[in-house]
């Protein structure tokens, strides 16, 4: 049993979902989205809200997946997706040149980052960014990419991270060794 592709969907004012073949396609005041429909799963409108069904049993993995696919998508046209990311290290920044981003990382040369189609950019006081966009898988994978150009280092804690995010700061060598690990002998 599939407890979550048993679950409603609310559709929102202002947002449709249609059929079209092996597709649904859903649209918004932020946008449209396209999502696959598994064979064997049918769509059911009910007054405001939306329900996948499954034939059989064989089908519970993807009823879920569906389920949840249809479920961000509705989301994503009427409010949309957002992640945020906080730029850590001295002389580190980020700068929005229209449908591309600059970040100066420490590097010997600046990077620059083209957004691709669909997502939205801010940066704001040159080390805040907010990656947003329509599609919760888009926005989740260019903010990992961007997060890409330069890691959180375990030692200073210097890089790109996402906001809220919590990490390890690791002991450094000098550290270590004045901790009385001293040869045995």
């Amino acid at each position: 049993m599939s407890r979550i592709g048993r679950k409603v969907i609310d559709l929102p004012a202002g947002v449709t979902v249609e059929a079209e073949g092996t597709s649904l396609a859903v649209k918004g005041p932020k946008g449209t989205l396209r999502i696959p429909l598994p064979p064997g799963i049918q769509l059911e409108k009910q007054d405001g809200h939306l329900l996948l069904k499954r034939e059989t049993d064989e089908q519970a993995a993807l009823h879920g997946l569906a389920r949840s696919l249809l479920a961000n998508a509705v989301r994503g046209v009427a409010q949309g997706f957002e992640r945020h990311m906080d730029i850590v290290g001295i002389g580190y920044r980020a700068e929005s040149k229209g449908k591309s981003v600059t970040f100066t990382l420490g590097y010997s040369h600046p990077i620059d980052f083209p957004l691709p189609e669909g997502i939205a950019l801010s940066v704001e006081k040159q080390t805040h960014l907010i990656v947003s966009g329509v599609d919760k898988q888009q926005v989740g994978q260019v903010a990992a990419k961007i997060r890409t150009l330069r890691p959180p280092d375990p030692y200073k804690n210097k890089g790109i991270r996402y906001t809220g995010e919590r990490l390890k700061k690791k002991v450094g060598k000098a550290a270590a060794a004045a901790g009385g690990a001293g040869k045995a002998g």
